[in-house]
């Protein structure tokens, strides 16, 4: 199974704005194949629909990413956090999406997106059953590297 990550347009646009991002706290939060991302239009997690509810090892609003880095040197900007695991518990953890936020009002833009990562290129929902995690595993080389021109 391949995942893909889209970093949200508006997500670009505060990058640039943004003076220092390094005492950010990011969630990263699971959200059903009825959500449709874009990446034009949606700019703030109130945007981003369908989340799971609170249940079988997940919590409503996701949690918070650990041991964040966020390097900007020159015109590439890396960032990275561990791993993030939820531990399916009942009926197990199903979701096709999971979203990265700023938790916070950062350029007048309540709880703003950074990307959205589909977990199953086919595409399909992604199921873990209880007794199992459900790990998002982040490239060694960071989540993501932006190059600015």
């Amino acid at each position: 199974m391949a995942a893909s990550i889209f970093v949200y347009n508006s997500w670009s646009r505060n990058i640039a704005r943004a003076a220092d991002l390094s005492s950010t706290t990011f969630n990263v939060s699971l959200h059903t194949s009825a959500y449709t991302p874009n990446q034009d239009t949606h700019e703030a997690f109130a945007d981003a629909t369908n989340q799971l509810t609170t249940a079988n090892g997940y919590t409503a609003g996701g949690q918070a990413l650990a041991s964040v880095t966020w390097n900007r040197a020159a015109a590439v900007t890396i960032f990275d956090a561990a791993d993030t695991v939820w531990n399916a518990t009942g009926a197990g953890i199903t979701a096709r999406y999971a979203i990265i936020r700023a938790v916070g009002t950062l350029n007048a833009i309540v709880d703003p997106l950074v990307a959205y990562i589909l977990m199953d290129n086919t595409p399909a929902d992604v199921t873990v059953p209880a007794g199992n995690p459900l790990t998002l595993q982040w490239n060694a080389s960071g989540i993501f590297t932006v190059t600015r021109t």
